[in-house]
């Protein structure tokens, strides 16, 4: 092979790595989490590293709010039937631009929030602390679980316009993988990773 195509090979090599851990690095991962039972509930506490796009960070300058949904899910493995779902919550965080103040707010569950930068912003987004998700009365303490959670984007909440953008744009679906993870009430009162 000649000099010039190495050269144009290994510089097109380059800009197809750097474009592919850009595109990588956005999205929701999760950081950690810890699953603590107090009397006989379950409380959650979690931490989300989330990462938008710039069009998903431009739009939310101009006034579009962002809705990111956490769930949470008990599943029990039945041999006889599909499984069973014991547990399913759900809890929803807005996040918006404040022009006027120049401030992004969050508001989860009553709590509001504000932040003067963008990380900040998503970083109050992704951290949960005292979730309640598990009633002790809904457990069978001979049975074992399959314990399920994600944060996502909530692309229902967002104004139609955004909405059929959004099924056309691959960088608007802002979603974690499930963690899946065993549990049985009787075992340890802190599950953490």
């Amino acid at each position: 092979m000649s000099r010039r195509i190495k050269q144009f090979l290994f510089l097109f090599l380059m800009v197809l790595g750097i474009f592919s851990t850009t595109v990588s690095a956005e999205g929701i991962k999760i950081k950690s989490f810890e699953l603590e039972r107090v009397d006989s509930d379950w409380l959650l506490n979690a931490t989300f590293q989330i990462e938008l796009s710039p069009g998903l960070e431009d739009a939310v300058q101009k006034g579009v709010v962002l809705y990111f949904q956490t769930e949470f899910d008990l599943m029990r493995s039945r041999w006889y039937w599909f499984d069973e779902k014991s547990v399913l919550v759900q809890r929803q965080t807005r996040l918006s631009y404040q022009p006027l103040t120049q401030q992004y707010r969050i508001a989860s569950e009553g709590f509001t929030f504000s932040a003067k930068t963008m990380s900040e912003a998503l970083q109050a987004v992704g951290s949960i602390g005292g979730w309640r998700v598990i009633d002790g009365a809904q457990l069978d303490s001979s049975k074992s679980y399959t314990a399920s959670m994600r944060m996502s984007l909530d692309l229902s909440k967002l104004p139609k316009p955004f909405q059929v953008n959004a099924l056309n744009n691959r960088e608007w679906n802002v979603s974690s993988d499930w963690y899946r993870f065993p549990f049985s009430s009787n075992g340890p009162n802190l599950i953490k990773r």
